[in-house]
């Protein structure tokens, strides 16, 4: 066999590849302890909405069950206010090492769009890190307002514009847009009064100070199941089996409507993707476990799970549906 000689150049950019390889070897395996030892001291994770709503009970939730896991506290912080902006800057601004996560949802992509202006960057600033759980929103009402079902709820609101109140848990969240949507295929016009959170918002309308939420199920399930709130309608296009009596939208009079909202996790843009990759691992085994997505599954939630990189193609394609809803509707905030 003829051994064919390399040229100066050739055998330069050999030794620059082996010099590189050598320079970034130590790197490599750096990255790897420092996700095996992960974590080594206590983790925050950031819900930027109030206490008592579904994103929160979720988290802490998982969080209880990541402390076990993990042999170190996890403490979730509530930082609510400017629809979720306020902890995700949080978020954004702290160390890209895995111990500060934020939670999001859709809302990471809304506000992105319906912000002029954001203190981070809302699709650059954070690494997905794993879509948790889907979930539907679902329209509920005070008993005493008389709105026994959904087809009455609509027509109402097309009838008498904005006699109805409707609690919104953050402005320009899901809720809204979800609600802008079957505004634009109805005409059924609201009056929204926008809230917090869905905590707050929820025990507005359970004391009749408003008259409807459209909330995520997992916040307002024991609220139907134990008669304070009537559930008039779900967004998904699937019922849900916590409250598997209450119709969708599509079947309860809006053919073809279907929202899905969801939760999942963010680290901060350049956090390695060993650290990434073992957080994302260890959430996937605590929301698989049976006992926990038992008790989801009863809350209303439905386990996703999957890899960043599931996440990020989600982002992306509701990025550009709900760009048009936000539009024609001419929602914005500041």
């Amino acid at each position: 066999m003829k051994t064919i000689p390399l040229s100066r150049a050739s055998r330069r950019t050999v030794l620059l590849g082996v010099v590189a390889f050598a320079a970034l070897h130590p790197l490599a395996h750096a990255a790897a302890d420092e996700a095996a030892s992960f974590p080594s001291k206590p983790v925050h994770i950031v819900v930027p909405v109030a206490a008592g709503g579904s994103a929160d009970k979720l988290t802490r939730l998982i969080a209880e069950r990541l402390s076990v896991r993990w042999g170190q506290s996890v403490v979730v912080e509530n930082l609510a206010g400017a629809s979720g902006t306020i902890g995700a800057a949080r978020v954004a601004k702290a160390p890209a090492d895995g111990y500060t996560l934020l939670q999001q949802g859709e809302g990471l992509t809304l506000n992105a769009i319906l912000f002029d202006r954001l203190p981070y960057d809302g699709q650059k600033a954070f690494a997905p890190v794993i879509k948790a759980v889907v979930n539907p929103q679902i329209l509920v009402v005070n008993p005493k307002t008389g709105i026994n079902d959904f087809r009455s709820y609509l027509a109402r609101a097309k009838a008498q514009p904005l006699s109805i109140s409707l609690g919104l848990p953050g402005n320009g969240g899901i809720a809204h847009v979800a609600h802008e949507m079957i505004a634009q295929d109805t005409g059924a016009q609201v009056n929204y009064i926008p809230y917090s959170g869905g905590g707050p918002a929820t025990l507005d309308v359970i004391a009749g100070h408003v008259d409807a939420t459209l909330i995520t199920l997992a916040a307002v399930t024991d609220h139907v199941r134990a008669g304070k709130l009537r559930a008039l309608a779900v967004t998904t296009a699937y019922r849900s089996s916590a409250l598997p009596d209450v119709p969708t939208m599509a079947e309860a009079g809006l053919p073809g409507f279907a929202v899905e909202s969801w939760q999942g996790y963010f680290a901060p843009a350049g956090t390695p993707d060993a650290v990434v990759a073992k957080i994302n691992r260890d959430i996937q085994a605590v929301i698989s476990a049976p006992e926990t997505r038992a008790k989801l599954e009863d809350m209303g939630f439905r386990v996703a799970g999957g890899l960043p990189s599931d996440m990020a193609r989600t982002l992306a394609a509701e990025r550009v549906r709900y760009a048009r809803t936000i539009q024609t509707a001419g929602i914005t905030l500041r």
